[in-house]
């Protein structure tokens, strides 16, 4: 068991926009946690109905946390009384979990992990120092939140240590476009921060890989689909090693039947066209043509590894 304070992860990966309220009824982790709050069982006059809900449950979790200390109960028991406290302040882990909604992880997945970080709250808390259970529980349970973010909230995810940096990049970003009015530049931020300028680069690239978008959804002011920008097959990559070994072949041939394969078939030209162009009759430049695409044929046949015209 540890103590009624602990250590979580101070870096989430999530969006560090501010996070909406709550919207469920019962009562939110701020209300939960705030300075000055009112203590068990002492509900000020004129509280609201969300200040009352959270005085009840408060002095309910802590009546069963005094019963786990203070009696000697078989490990039976104790899971009961943690079960029973875990069901009381599950609505509190939920509001919780719809802090963090819109972000790019589902708010079912955030619920669970909520769920999940209060179980682990209920089951590390010790009673023996005192009675808060959400000044123990929020913090535990915001914690697993991030980092789920951290682990599970990236399309592509990039090193440990550029998720960290993203972080403080984007914290750093907002304090100093407070002061100064403006958004800051690559060598302020990596002044503030005391890293390179490479690295901050690279840690505002790598929140590229956060979320992904549709290839069935619009370019950025634009009509069409992601889908139509991207490149079709090149069908000329298949036929590359015949074309290559063709090559060699048509090198080897005499310049006057080049010359007749060439009008003939990339030219367009007639027999009757071509006779004239080079000076011979039909008849001679079809036994040219023949005898060219013969050889062709025969060379290309026994060309190593090569396939068939």
């Amino acid at each position: 068991m540890s103590g009624s304070s602990t250590t979580t992860s101070t870096g989430p990966t999530a969006p560090e926009a501010t996070a909406p309220e709550a919207t469920a009824p019962e009562a939110t982790a701020s209300e939960a946690t705030a300075p000055g709050a009112t203590a068990p069982g002492a509900t000020a006059p004129g509280a609201t109905a969300s200040t009352r809900r959270r005085d009840v449950l408060a002095e309910q979790t802590a009546a069963l946390l005094e019963r786990i200390h203070a009696e000697q109960v078989d490990p039976t028991e104790r899971q009961r009384l943690v079960d029973e406290i875990v069901l009381l302040n599950l609505p509190v882990a939920r509001s919780l979990a719809t802090r963090y909604r819109e972000r790019g992880v589902a708010l079912e997945d955030l619920m669970q992990v909520a769920a999940l970080g209060l179980v682990k709250a209920a089951n590390g808390f010790d009673a023996g120092r005192g009675t808060d259970f959400m000044a123990y529980a929020a913090p535990t349970i915001t914690g697993e939140i991030k980092r789920h973010f951290r682990d599970t909230g990236w399309a592509v995810r990039p090193p440990r240590r550029l998720q960290e940096l993203r972080t403080r990049v984007a914290a750093t970003t907002q304090v100093l476009s407070q002061e100064s009015g403006r958004s800051p530049t690559v060598k302020e931020l990596a002044a503030a921060l005391q890293v390179s300028e490479e690295d901050v680069v690279e840690a505002m690239v790598s929140s590229n890989g956060y979320s992904t978008a549709s290839l069935d959804a619009p370019p950025d002011g634009e009509s069409g689909s992601w889908a139509d920008t991207v490149a079709d097959p090149d069908s000329t990559l298949a036929t590359t090693p015949d074309r290559l070994a063709l090559q060699q072949v048509l090198a080897r041939l005499p310049e006057r039947e080049r010359r007749i394969l060439a009008l003939r078939f990339f030219a367009d030209k007639t027999q009757s066209e071509i006779g004239a162009e080079i000076g011979v009759t039909q008849m001679q430049v079809s036994r040219l043509l023949s005898r060219a695409l013969r050889r062709l044929r025969e060379e290309l046949e026994d060309e190593p590894g090569a396939g068939r015209p």
